[in-house]
Parts: structure tokens; sequence; C-alpha cells
């Protein structure tokens, strides 16, 4: 009975944690089949860096890739990175996520090349780069072995976070500002959603103590046992 107990709550658990990636995931697959379907161009729904007449694609730009390649990457590694955030962050995962987005696309918009910005790879990188870093923030072992499984999934995305061409058609500034965006969050939210559990060395003084007393008690018992033989 207690097993199954637990077992449901962690099917909840991990359903809630997969439920707000997998919903972004089908509006994104959504605004793609209707793009291409309809033989539509949605890349002005991008971001157009430091031109206020498109300012809005900071809101719109993750929905918008170019082809089933990028988008396919893209979904795959959202839908695993998001979902380890809501399962072990979910005290504050929406904050994160929703700050994610919008920072990121905020600090594309600054730093960006005169050029169209499309995708979800900025949010990506931000969720990355919080896990990555939070779990190092915390010192608690299991965030720290998340950060570890996140390195030896990810550790390559780093790389893409510079530029390697003089024309690099890869959105370099876009993972850069995920990175920053997710590094600025960590510790922003270093002392919320969970913690390492902290020791308290006075009750196992306590317990010391508690113990010494009933040995000592037990001595003089033992003595006036004695005394009476």
């Amino acid at each position: 009975m207690l097993f199954s107990e637990k077992l449901s709550a962690g099917r909840r658990q991990f359903i809630h944690a997969v439920f707000i990636p997998v919903v972004i995931s089908i509006l994104i697959i959504l605004v793609f089949l209707l793009e291409k379907g309809m033989n539509w161009d949605f890349h002005k729904a991008g971001i157009m860096p430091r031109d206020f007449k498109y300012l809005t694609g900071i809101f719109t730009y993750i929905f918008i890739h170019a082809d089933w390649g990028h988008l396919t990457n893209n979904l795959l590694s959202f839908l695993v990175l998001g979902s380890c955030l809501f399962y072990f962050y979910n005290l504050i995962a929406t904050k994160v996520l929703f700050f994610s987005y919008i920072l990121s696309g905020i600090l594309l918009w600054l730093i960006g090349r005169e050029n169209w910005h499309i995708g979800a790879s900025g949010l990506i990188y931000s969720i990355a780069f919080f896990l990555f870093f939070s779990g190092l923030i915390r010192k608690h072992i299991p965030l720290i072995a998340i950060s570890l499984i996140i390195t030896f999934l990810y550790g390559s995305m780093i790389w893409h976070v510079f530029p390697w061409k003089v024309n690099d058609p890869i959105s370099w500034e876009g993972h850069l500002s995920g990175g920053i965006s997710g590094l600025v969050l960590s510790v922003i939210y270093r002392k919320s959603g969970p913690q390492r559990p902290e020791i308290d060395w006075g009750e196992e003084d306590d317990d010391f103590e508690e113990a010494d007393s009933e040995f000592i008690e037990d001595e003089e018992s033992t003595e006036e046992k004695l005394k009476v033989d």
C-alpha cells in the first residue's frame, strides 16, 4: 500500500514535470506546421536586434524555426531540460522558465547581429545553464548530480556561445544570451527551491548527553544492587 502510494506520487510529479514543456512544444509544432502548410513566412516574428519596430519578436521568436532539423533538435533538448527543471525545481520552475524566456530575448535584442534570429535555442541554453550552475551553487548532492548529467549530455553546448565563422549562420548571440540568463537566474534564485539539508549538530549533542546520562544512571543502579547483595 505504501509502495503504491509512493509510486502514484512519483507518477503525478513526473506528469506535472512534463506537462508545461509538452504544451509549449505542441504550440511550437503547430506554429511550424501552420507556416509550412500555408506556405507562409514567419521569419519576421523573430528578433531583429535594436529595431523597435520588431520589439515584439522577443515574445514570439522561440516559436519560429527554419526547418524540420532545427525544430527537432530544439524540441528534444527543450523537453528533456524543461522536464528536469520542473521535476527538480518545481517550486520555482515556472518563474525560471518565464524569466529565461524574457531575459534571453531581451539580451539577444540588445547584443545580436542585425539579422533575423529565430528558434528556442536561447531558452534552451538558459535552462541548461540554470540547471548546471544552480546545482553547484546549492552544493546539494542530488542537484550536483543533475549538473554532471547536464554536462555529460549537453557539455558541447558551451562551444556554441562563441562565433566560429565571420558570418556564422548560427545565432551564437542567442546561445550566449541564454547562457547569461541562466547563470543570472541561478544566482538570483539560489535561496529558493530545493536546498541542501543542514545538519543540526545541537540535536546530536543532546542525543549524546542523554545517552551519557542513561549510562551513568545504569552504573549507579548497578552499584546500588551490589551494595545490597
